[in-house]
C-alpha cells in the first residue's frame, strides 16, 4: 500500500488519522474526526475561465473566493481528453492504459468499481454520494445502487428539463436541487463524500445553439467584447498536415461555432454564461455547508474532466495534446488548514491524481493498483523535489475514425506530440517557454535533433512504465 500522506493543520504537520481502519472496515470513532469531501467536476472547463486564473472578463466570484481561501493548482492537467476516459480515470486513480475505457459504452468492470474511490470509503464507513453526469457505460443500472444517494445519468444530458410542476428549470439548477437534498438527507453521524458532475459548460450535442445556458443569465457580457484567440486563424489550421485535416471533427464543430467573429462571440460568451452559472451553485453549496455547521470540516476540490479549445489553431472540443485542451482547473479548500489560504502550486497535477488525495484525505490507504499521487504530498517540503516533472498523455480511441488518435509527452518546459498512425507517422515538439501558444513545430525546424531524440526516449520510457506500473 501506497504511505498515507502529511497535512498540515494550523501550520503543524500531523499524521492523518493513521490506520484508519478497524477490523470490519469501518471509520474508527477514536481520534480526529474524518472530514466530509466534496467533488465537484466541471465537464469542459479550461483553466483560464476563472477570476483568480486571470481571466478579467468572466463571473466566477464563488470559485474565485475557493481559490483565495484554498489551494489553486496551476499546472493542472488531464491524462486523456475526452469524457468517458478521464472520468474513469478520475474515479480509478489510472490511466486509460490500465482502466481501458476508451469508448462510450464500455463500462467499469465490477472488481474495477469496487476500487474506485466512492467505493473504498463507503466500505470504509463513509456515506457517499453521486449527482451528475456520470459519464462511463450506457447506463448507470450496475452502478446506482452502490451509493447511498445517486442520481443521475451515464449518458450526456440535456440542458433544458421541466420539473414536477411542468416549470421549466436548467440542468444545472436541478443539480443544485440535488445537491441540496443529499445535504437534507445524509447523516450526521457519519462523515460523507459526495461527487458532483455538472454538465455545464459542455455544449448541447446536436443542437444549433450549442450552449444552452440558463436564460436568465442572457443578460451577462452582452456588453462585453470577448478578445480572440489569436491562433484562431486560417493560417494556424492549415499548418497541420493532411490527413490530419481530412474530415476532422474538431474542424466541423469549430465551424459551427468560432468561423467568424459574430459566432465567435455568441459561443465563448454561452460557454462563460454556463460557467458563471455552474459558479452560482458552488456558492450555494458553501452557504448550505454553513447553514448546516459542517462548513469547518468539509474540504471542497473543484475539477474539470477535460480543457476545451476555444478556436486555437482552428480547433474546436478536445482530444489533442494542445494546451487548450489538456491543461485543467484545480482548487482544493480544506478548511482545516487556514494557513495555506491562497497558496499556489506550479507542480504537475493530474486527473489520476484526485482519488489518491481524496482517500487520503479520509486517512483511506491508497491501494497499489492506482498509478496516480496524493497531492497533499506536496505540502510536506522533502517531497515536492521528487515530484513528477513529465507525464504521459493518450488518446487512442477508435470509435470516431474523425479523430486522429495521438499520444504525447509533457514536461515543464516541451511538448512531444506523436499521431502514430498516419503514415509517416507525425510528431511535433513545442517549446512552452517560448512558444506558449504552440505554434512553431520544432519537428520541422533544423537544428533540434538532440532535443528530439532526448523527447523521443523519455517518451517511450514513461510509455513503458505506465504499462508496467
Amino acid at each position: 500500500m501506497k504511505n498515507k500522506r502529511l497535512i498540515i493543520i494550523s501550520g503543524l504537520f500531523s499524521i492523518l488519522v493513521s490506520g484508519c481502519h478497524t477490523k470490519d472496515n469501518n471509520i474508527e470513532k477514536e481520534g480526529p474526526v474524518p472530514p466530509n469531501i466534496i467533488f465537484l467536476l466541471a465537464d469542459d472547463m479550461r483553466w483560464d475561465v476563472m477570476g483568480c486564473a486571470g481571466n478579467k472578463q468572466i463571473h466566477t466570484p464563488n470559485l474565485d473566493s475557493l481559490g483565495t481561501k484554498g489551494i489553486r493548482f496551476n499546472n493542472a492537467f488531464v491524462t486523456t481528453s475526452v469524457c468517458c476516459s478521464s472520468r474513469a480515470s478520475i474515479l480509478t486513480g489510472q490511466y486509460v492504459s490500465r482502466h481501458g475505457i476508451q469508448d462510450f459504452k464500455t463500462p467499469l468492470n465490477a472488481y474495477a468499481f469496487s476500487m474506485t474511490y466512492p467505493m473504498l470509503m463507503k466500505e470504509a464507513g463513509y456515506q457517499v454520494g453521486f449527482i451528475g453526469k456520470y459519464g462511463i457505460g450506457r447506463n448507470v443500472d450496475n452502478v446506482a445502487g452502490n451509493f447511498d444517494y445517486f442520481w443521475g445519468t451515464a449518458t450526456q444530458p440535456n440542458y433544458e428539463n421541466t420539473d414536477e410542476n411542468g416549470n421549466y428549470i436548467h440542468y444545472t439548477d436541478l443539480v443544485a436541487n440535488h445537491i441540496n437534498e443529499f445535504m437534507e438527507t445524509t447523516s450526521k453521524n457519519k462523515p460523507f463524500c459526495l461527487s458532483v458532475s455538472f454538465k455545464a459548460p459542455h455544449v448541447q450535442d446536436g443542437d444549433p445553439r450549442q450552449f444552452i445556458y440558463n436564460p436568465r443569465f442572457k443578460g451577462l457580457y452582452i456588453e462585453d467584447t470577448i478578445p480572440e484567440e489569436p491562433t484562431n486563424t486560417l493560417e494556424e489550421w492549415e499548418k497541420f498536415p493532411s490527413f490530419f485535416k481530412k474530415d476532422n471533427e474538431a474542424r466541423k464543430r469549430w465551424e459551427v461555432r468560432f468561423s467568424n467573429p459574430q459566432q465567435y462571440q455568441e459561443s465563448v460568451k454561452g460557454y462563460y454564461r454556463l460557467i458563471t452559472g455552474l459558479d452560482e451553485v458552488v456558492g450555494k453549496v458553501r452557504d448550505q455547508l454553513k447553514n448546516k455547521d459542517m462548513a469547518k470540516n468539509t474540504i471542497i476540490i473543484f475539477f474539470s474532466d477535460n480543457g476545451f479549445y476555444l478556436g486555437e489553431h482552428g480547433l474546436a472540443g478536445k482530444w489533442y495534446g494542445h494546451e487548450p485542451s489538456i491543461r485543467v482547473p484545480l482548487i482544493i479548500y480544506d478548511p482545516r488548514q487556514p494557513d495555506l489560504a491562497g497558496k499556489q502550486i506550479s507542480e504537475i497535477a493530474l486527473n489520476i491524481d484526485i482519488a489518491p488525495t481524496i482517500l487520503a484525505y479520509a486517512g483511506i490507504e491508497i491501494p497499489d493498483s492506482v498509478q496516480g499521487n496524493d497531492l497533499g504530498q506536496l505540502l510536506v517540503p522533502d517531497k515536492t523535489d521528487k515530484w513528477r516533472t513529465f507525464f504521459y498523455y493518450e488518446h487512442l480511441m477508435k470509435q470516431f475514425p474523425t479523430i486522429p488518435p495521438s499520444q504525447g509527452l509533457r514536461t515543464q518546459g516541451y511538448k512531444y506530440l506523436i499521431y502514430p498512425e498516419a503514415n509517416p507517422v507525425y510528431e511535433e515538439i513545442y517549446d512552452l517557454k517560448n512558444d506558449v501558444k504552440e505554434t512553431r513545430n520544432l519537428m520541422e525546424i533544423s537544428g533540434n535533433e538532440m532535443l528530439r531524440d532526448s523527447l523521443r526516449v523519455k517518451f517511450q520510457q514513461i510509455q513503458e512504465e505506465i504499462l508496467n506500473r
